[in-house]
């Protein structure tokens, strides 16, 4: 296994220590609000959403096992789970754990690829991967392809597309992790 850089931070974390801590926000700051943004599509709530995730992972560093994975799936897990939790407690949503997740403007988060604020030329770039994405998952099995979008886009937890498609937990964490490598395949193409 190469270096885990996140997983040492994260030891280093779990004994207190200040200054691993900053270097574990620095590192994965970017990350884990694109991983807020994409569930709950909205900036002043991902801010807040942020500062939640750092208290718990300065908490609950040693909790994080380097034998079970790379330290940063690790983070992706923890801010994953807390993103969930607040859209559980949005009251609009209560009751209604079968809707589609949207942003503020009523859109399914996957129109949201492209950075409409970017340049002509950045914005034609990430317009090409955002249609390199969609024929990616047009390559998928039609369930397949929407329990992915429902976990990683739309933020649904695993029991709840289990439920939604009528499979097993097991089952749909198999479909997961072979849709996202398909996808990983796809576009390493």
């Amino acid at each position: 296994m190469p270096d885990d850089i996140i997983g040492s931070l994260l030891q280093r974390t779990a004994t207190q220590d200040r200054s691993a801590f900053q270097q574990l926000y620095s590192e994965t700051a970017p990350k884990l609000s694109g991983v807020l943004f994409r569930i709950l599509g909205n900036r002043t709530e991902v801010d807040d959403a942020m500062q939640e995730v750092y208290i718990r992972v300065w908490q609950r560093a040693a909790q994080y096992r380097p034998d079970r994975g790379q330290g940063i799936s690790w983070l992706i897990a923890v801010t994953r789970n807390h993103a969930l939790d607040r859209l559980r407690a949005r009251p609009e949503r209560a009751g209604m754990r079968q809707e589609v997740a949207r942003d503020e403007d009523g859109q399914d988060p996957l129109d949201r690829i492209a950075d409409p604020t970017a340049g002509a030329e950045a914005g034609l770039v990430a317009k090409g991967e955002a249609r390199r994405v969609v024929n990616c998952f047009d390559e998928l099995e039609e369930d397949r392809a929407a329990a992915v979008k429902g976990a990683y886009v739309q933020g649904l937890s695993y029991q709840d597309l289990a439920e939604r498609h009528g499979v097993p937990l097991n089952t749909m964490r198999t479909w997961l992790r072979r849709g996202l490598l398909r996808l990983r395949e796809c576009m390493d193409r």
